[in-house]
């Protein structure tokens, strides 16, 4: 089972309106547990039986997520000329392919579709994020080697 089969899995049981979902697999678990019953601020855990590093807060903490995008309006009518490159997935932003290489774009770098931007680590799979816009990098909104979230901005473009 592979992200965004699970991330497909979540969205589903969050609109099915069940509270909780298990599902074993040979060497998956995911409990799913949504915020209909009395435990609201419960996490989402997703685990692998061997495990090395679990992911947590999934996906179904809606209302931190709400908040975020009311708190930077200011910024984004600052930053709404330019384009957010968001994260495809959860896991662990790279600048680098690997430490001993160069990053793969530093603010002011001008891009084209389909150039890499980044590497996002999840479950020990280095998935390349490819650009779909052209333009020039405007601001790079993650730190290297820092977790993201699914669908969390990590750099601004200026298409033009």
């Amino acid at each position: 089972m592979d992200i965004k089969e699970i991330q497909n899995l979540i969205k589903f049981v969050a609109k099915s309106g069940a509270s909780e979902v298990k599902l074993e697999m040979d060497d998956i678990k995911i409990t799913i547990k949504t915020g209909t019953d009395d435990k609201a601020d419960m996490p989402t855990y997703v685990q692998q039986i061997p495990m090395s590093q679990p992911v947590t807060q999934a996906l179904p903490n809606v209302a931190p997520v709400a908040a975020e995008p009311q708190a930077s309006a200011p910024a984004a009518s600052e930053d709404s000329k330019y384009i957010t490159i968001k994260s495809p997935i959860i896991g662990t932003f790279y600048r680098k392919p690997s430490p001993d290489k160069p990053v793969f774009v530093e603010v002011g770098s001008t891009i084209g579709e389909g150039d890499v931007l980044c590497v996002i680590e999840a479950m020990k799979l280095f998935n390349e994020i490819e650009s779909e816009v052209s333009g020039k990098i405007v601001k790079i909104l993650v730190d290297d080697s820092s977790p993201v979230e699914f669908d969390q901005p990590l750099f601004l473009v200026d298409p033009s």
